[in-house]
């Protein structure tokens, strides 16, 4: 199993379908591709790890293909076909032992067998925004979407969901409020799902309870969020909205701890280290930045041309010298906010004296104080 003690590589996935890969360690960026097959029905989706040795990942695209990727290798070893166009993006994907999970927008969940043509379809609700693997209990995912609730459901046993939470009390208008779940995760050493909704809501839920609806809400300023990761100490959420706004959650008191500033539009993949305090984002601005949790700085930053989808941190390195690398390399730079403070700190001030015209003189001489014209007098 690799070494989650530090980040050594990120790999993300962009809209133009391109998988890039980061060393952090070289300060280096590569993109893996063929350039001249690229088209807008290859935009990665969605992405995740074949294995625990993070020796291959899996790209999720458009047009329903799912592709695997050596990083020993540096080039594609695989494709599979898992869907189509007309049954929507892929909204998540994962792997067990001895099998893929894919789910799309239309809800149909599919099971891929290793070695076998069978598949188990399950139907969870369409609208799908986000499926999620339970990292400690991975035959076990958790579905949800737009007017679709928080369900989870056993893989072993897909004939019915075994949770499904209940919407909240209607508001003070007695109006019902709408359902909207963007994003998932689930808290490890415990029962309990954290989620994002469009109506920038984070909400809590315990399915070991008799109680459906949330445990916990929390509201975080006025745009829809889009991406949450748990952090190390499983005790703070960090959460991104459309805005390029990235902020952390108390999840034990609902409130906000603090934001992380540097980013300019929508987050999009969002992913906080295992074990050190750190959170990798990416978005629609082209930048992957990591950012400490602890003085909240901006620890990298890299500007990677296109729009990015999904982040994947990882403890391996690249290795460049054994992959077939096509595109630019780009100089990944720790920058902050504080370098262009400094320019201009250091820029002259400039002031210049305002000076009246003759006009506004003789406006000033005979104008009162009430506005009113008085008469000049002259002095013999």
């Amino acid at each position: 199993m690799a070494d989650k003690s530090q980040i050594c590589s990120i790999w993300l996935g962009s809209e133009t379908g391109i998988l890039k890969g980061v060393s952090l360690s070289k300060k280096q960026a590569f993109n893996f591709c063929e350039m001249s097959s690229l088209s807008r029905d290859q935009e990665v989706c969605v992405m995740a790890w074949g294995d625990e040795n993070e020796s291959e990942v899996l790209v999720g695209s458009v047009n329903g293909t799912v592709k695997t990727f050596s990083t020993d290798k540096g080039i594609f070893t695989g494709s599979r076909e898992c869907g189509d166009l007309s049954q929507g993006r892929f909204t998540g994907l994962a792997v067990t032992d001895s099998s893929l999970i894919t789910c799309v927008e239309s809800g149909l969940l599919k099971v891929w067998k290793e070695g076998s043509t069978d598949t188990v379809e399950v139907n969870v609700g369409s609208g799908i925004c986000r499926m999620r693997q339970n990292p400690s209990q991975r035959h076990r995912v958790a579905t949800g979407g737009k007017e679709n609730p928080l369900k989870v459901w056993d893989l072993e046993r897909p004939d019915k969901a075994i949770f499904t939470a209940k919407n909240v009390a209607h508001d003070w208008l007695d109006m019902r409020v709408p359902v909207w779940v963007r994003d998932i995760g689930f808290i490890s050493d415990s029962d309990k799902i954290v989620t994002c909704t469009g109506h920038h809501q984070v909400r809590v839920y315990d399915p070991s309870t008799s109680q459906r609806r949330p445990v916990l809400e929390a509201q975080l300023g006025e745009y829809p969020l889009t991406a949450l990761s748990l952090t190390a100490n499983q005790n703070t959420v960090v959460v991104g909205n459309t805005h390029g706004e990235l902020a952390t959650l108390d999840l034990r008191k609902g409130l906000m701890c603090g934001c992380l500033k540097g980013l300019s539009g929508a987050v999009r993949g969002l992913q906080c280290h295992p074990s050190l305090p750190l959170v990798a984002s990416c978005g629609l601005d082209r930048f992957l930045r990591v950012h400490s949790l602890e003085d909240r700085s901006l620890q990298h930053k890299v500007y990677l041309k296109s729009r990015l989808n999904c982040v994947l941190l990882s403890s391996r390195e690249l290795e460049s010298s054994s992959v077939d690398v096509t595109g630019d390399v780009e100089e990944v730079k720790a920058e902050d906010d504080k370098d262009e403070d400094e320019v201009w700190d250091t820029m002259e001030t400039v002031t210049e004296k305002s000076k009246k015209r003759p006009a506004e003189k003789e406006k000033a001489a005979v104008t009162g104080v009430d506005g009113k014209k008085k008469k000049k007098v002259s002095k013999k």
